[in-house]
C-alpha cells in the first residue's frame, strides 16, 4: 500500500505542482486588481446623505466635527440635555449664591485691587509696571459695564437668536445696529457674521471704549474687523453708500429718541435695507409711529417705501426673557 502510493502519486503531484505555479502568479494577480478596483470605486462612491454622520439638527458631524450648517437657537433636545445633565449631577442653587472661589470678592474689591496693583498680577517694583498693548481700565477688567442695563447682560444672547432667526440671516448677511452700547448683542452677531459685515451707530463713548477695548479683545473677536462708528442724529454716512442691509435693528433705542429724529432715520435707512427680504426690528414699541395715528402712520410708512409687518413676541427658552418686537420691510425697490 506505501508503495502503490508512493509510485502512483509521485508522477502526477511532479506534474501538478509544475502546472499549479503560474495558475497560483496568476490567480493572485487576478484578485490583487479585483480588490483594487472595488477600494477605488467604493472611495469615490456618492454615498447617500443617510450614512454622513450627524447631530440631530445642531448642524455638526460627529466625524471630524466638521460644521456642516450655522446652528442659532437651541433645541428643545438641548434643552433637555441640559436638564438631564442637572439633574443626574444633584445640581441646586443654595439661596441663588454662588459662594465658592480661591479668594471670592466683589467687583468694587477686585476694582480695589486692581488699582493698587496696577493690573491683574500682584508685582511690585519693576515688575509692576503694565507692559500691555492695549492698557485696559480696571472698571472694565470687573465688567462693570455689564451692569449699565435694564436687563442681564446674557439677554444679549437672546436677542440675538431672535432677530437672527427672524431675519432668515446666513454668515454671509450684513447688520446693522443703532445703539449697539457696549456689545451685548453684537457680540453674538459680530462672531456669527462673516468679517467686517456687522456695522454699528452708537453715541455713547464710555459704551465705545467697553466695546473696543474688553469685549472684542476679550471674546477673540478683533479678527472680524466690525465697522463701529461714533455718531448721533442718525447719521450713516460713514458706513458707505453702496451697502444695503438684511438687518437693522434698534433695541430700546428709539424710545430715548424725539419722533422727529426717528422719522428722519427711518427716511435715510430705507435706501439701505435690502428690498423684501430685508427687515427693520424695533423693540418695546412704536410710539413714534402710533403717535401720529393709524392711518397716518400707514400713509407716511408707504410714502418712505416702508410696510409695517405687525408685532411679534419673543419668550426665551433660556434666560427669563420676555421681549415684543415691531417688524418693517422695504416694499419696493
Amino acid at each position: 500500500m506505501a508503495f502503490l502510493s508512493s509510485s502512483s502519486s509521485s508522477p502526477a503531484m511532479q506534474k501538478g505542482i509544475f502546472l499549479s505555479v503560474p495558475v497560483l502568479v496568476l490567480s493572485v494577480s487576478f484578485a490583487a486588481a479585483v480588490f483594487f478596483l472595488l477600494s477605488s470605486s467604493l472611495s469615490s462612491c456618492s454615498c447617500p446623505p443617510s450614512v454622513i454622520p450627524s447631530r440631530n439638527d445642531a448642524g455638526v458631524a460627529s466625524s471630524g466635527d466638521v460644521r456642516l450648517e450655522e446652528r442659532i437657537s437651541p433645541t428643545r433636545e438641548d434643552i433637555e440635555w441640559v436638564r438631564d445633565l442637572i439633574r443626574s449631577n444633584g445640581l441646586h442653587m443654595q439661596k441663588n449664591e454662588l459662594r465658592k472661589g480661591i479668594n471670592p470678592r466683589t467687583r468694587d474689591q477686585q476694582l480695589i485691587d486692581l488699582k493698587q496693583y496696577k493690573g491683574i498680577s500682584h508685582y511690585e517694583g519693576e515688575e509692576a509696571n503694565n507692559h500691555t498693548a492695549l492698557p485696559c481700565p480696571g472698571e472694565l477688567l470687573v465688567e462693570q459695564h455689564h451692569s449699565n442695563y435694564g436687563e442681564p447682560w446674557a439677554g444679549g444672547r437672546d436677542v440675538f437668536e431672535f432677530l437672527a432667526e427672524s431675519a432668515n440671516l446666513k454668515p454671509s448677511s450684513r447688520v446693522l445696529e443703532i445703539g449697539c452700547g457696549t456689545l451685548r448683542v453684537g457680540l453674538h452677531f459680530i462672531r456669527y457674521l462673516n468679517p467686517q459685515n456687522f456695522h454699528c451707530l452708537e453715541r455713547d463713548e464710555l459704551s465705545l471704549m467697553a466695546a473696543l477695548r474688553y469685549e472684542l479683545p476679550s471674546q477673540g473677536l478683533l479678527h472680524k474687523r466690525p465697522l463701529i462708528v461714533r455718531g448721533e442724529d442718525m447719521e450713516f454716512s460713514k458706513f458707505g453708500s453702496g451697502i444695503t442691509y438684511d438687518l437693522i435693528y434698534a433695541s430700546a433705542v428709539f424710545l430715548h429718541m424725539p419722533d422727529k429724529l426717528v422719522w428722519t432715520g427711518l427716511e435715510r435707512l430705507v435706501g439701505k435695507l435690502k428690498p423684501y427680504d430685508g427687515r427693520i426690528f424695533v423693540s418695546h414699541n412704536v410710539k413714534f409711529c402710533s403717535r401720529l395715528g393709524g392711518d397716518e402712520c400707514a400713509k407716511k410708512l408707504a410714502s418712505l417705501g416702508l410696510e409695517y409687518l405687525g408685532k411679534q413676541t419673543h419668550d426665551s427658552l433660556l434666560f427669563n426673557h420676555y421681549e415684543i418686537w415691531f417688524g418693517f420691510r422695504r416694499f419696493k425697490t
